[in-house]
């Protein structure tokens, strides 16, 4: 190994992780995974895999005593177990007290708030009487976005309300609701630091979410934005980062307003699904990037190689059950086509099952590849 013989242990073993596990495999690097799922698709490719909760402490800081470095692939772990770990020596990225804010969007939305990070108006509560009380009142008013304040991801735990009805479906938690902007396009920007000083951003990209599900369905690198906006996004992405002092790689999610204003959505501290196009279309995929800034290494280029459009691939809204993939052999031997199957045996409805990215001169003939690759490949259950 080119550099000090260190472990690595990842919190979470999802797709995420085992796209980390390309790289450390490729570099020879010992990566260890701790997933309450034994069949997730991190375990068969790591050095040592183990089961358990990623929210129970004890668990959490057996798991890290057993690594030089600690990373995670998911912000739903438990933090004063990393804390402990931290005051022990072991090295955390992103750092615990980034985490703790991160996955709680109450205390994200505060933070920005009170970092002058440009962000929607917001409101906290405890409860869904509170807010059914201000709307009564018409203190609040229709439409909103209801988010739960933990444990939403993929589109889970975000909803648009409308009206009473809508209401009534959501979870009687603690939440935060969100004024309604008015969008032209959704955004993202990856930013990789490393303790040494190094700072890397890269490209913007547009994120094209479903409808229905609310998750993002196609990513096209570079974002069809003028000059200037890319570089406003990239100064915001930029300053977010310094903000939060974080080591190793952060996304950040904006808004861009039919104002032509950039609003900060969300971040995650980690690998995002906005730039899987990174392992074909990039220098230095997010998953490398990610190995170098936390074993402080010199970091890649993060500029593009090539035009991207990604696409993700999940289970149709009638699966359930052990996986079946169909239509494969029609796309596989299109040009540009790079297909990534996470190895996950069961799937259900909107489940992430794999991604394909398309890279071409030609944005627009990229997306058209991406279209037909949704509209052919099906992902269901075994009947």
């Amino acid at each position: 190994m080119f550099v000090k013989k260190k472990i690595i242990g990842i919190l979470g073993g999802g797709q995420l992780g085992k796209m980390v596990l390309d790289v450390s495999n490729k570099w020879g690097i010992d990566v260890h995974i701790l997933d309450p799922d034994k069949n997730c698709p991190s375990s068969r490719l790591c050095s040592k895999f183990f089961v358990g909760d990623l929210m129970d402490y004890e668990t959490v800081i057996k798991f890290g005593q057993s690594a030089d470095i600690i990373t995670i692939e998911i912000e739903n772990v438990n933090v004063e177990a990393l804390k402990f770990l931290e005051s022990q020596g072991k090295k955390v990225f992103p750092q615990p007290n980034i985490i703790e804010i991160i996955q709680d969007k109450s205390e994200q939305k505060k933070f920005y708030l009170k970092n002058n990070i440009p962000s929607s108006s917001f409101k906290i509560f405890e409860g869904i009487d509170k807010l059914k009380d201000l709307i009564i009142k018409g203190q609040v008013s229709y439409p909103f976005i209801w988010k739960a304040s933990k444990m939403g991801y993929d589109g889970y735990g975000v909803k648009k309300i409308v009206d009473n009805k809508s209401l009534e479906k959501v979870n009687d938690c603690n939440f935060i609701i969100e004024e309604l902007v008015q969008i032209k396009k959704e955004l993202s920007v990856m930013i990789g630091s490393r303790e040494s000083g190094e700072t890397v951003v890269y490209p913007v990209v547009e994120m094209e979410f479903n409808n229905e599900s609310n998750q993002v369905e196609y990513i096209l690198s570079p974002a069809n934005i003028s000059k200037e906006l890319e570089v406003k996004a990239k100064k915001l992405a930029h300053e977010v980062s310094q903000k939060f002092n974080i080591y190793g790689i952060i996304a950040v999610e904006m808004f861009l307003t039919n104002d032509d204003e950039l609003l900060v959505n969300e971040v995650a501290p980690r690998p995002h699904n906005s730039y899987h196009y990174s392992i074909e279309g990039s220098y230095t995929s997010q998953f490398e990037q990610l190995l170098r800034s936390i074993l402080d290494l010199p970091l890649g280029s993060s500029q593009n190689i090539q035009n991207s459009v990604m696409v993700n691939l999940v289970g149709d809204l009638n699966s359930k059950g052990p996986v079946v993939y169909k239509n494969f052999d029609q796309i596989i031997g299109i040009e540009g086509v790079n297909p990534h199957i996470y190895g996950k045996f069961e799937t259900r409805p909107n489940r992430k099952m794999g991604h394909i990215t398309i890279v071409n001169k030609d944005l627009k003939k990229a997306k058209d590849i991406a279209k037909h690759i949704k509209e052919t490949v099906i992902i269901t259950g075994k009947k």
